[in-house]
């Protein structure tokens, strides 16, 4: 069972955009606290009535987030 549910946040062209490696679910803020906040609310949203063992997890897994960041150009 998986204790921990991974997401890949980055920058779009507007918004940050996390989206779950393990869960279909995707969801983008203006700031990282807004994505993260909105992160939080969608998986609660998505998992909400269902039976964890059914995505391999354990109650109450960790949400854990990698942030691409673009790489620096010099000039």
């Amino acid at each position: 069972m998986k204790k921990i549910i991974q997401v890949h946040i980055y920058k779009g062209e507007q918004f940050y955009v996390a989206e779950c490696i393990d869960l279909p679910v995707v969801t983008q803020g203006k700031t990282l606290d807004e994505v993260v906040a909105n992160l939080r609310e969608a998986v609660e949203l998505h998992l909400e009535g269902e039976n964890l063992t059914d995505y391999d997890l354990v109650p109450q897994p960790t949400i854990i987030a990698n942030l691409e960041i673009d790489t620096l150009v010099h000039a």
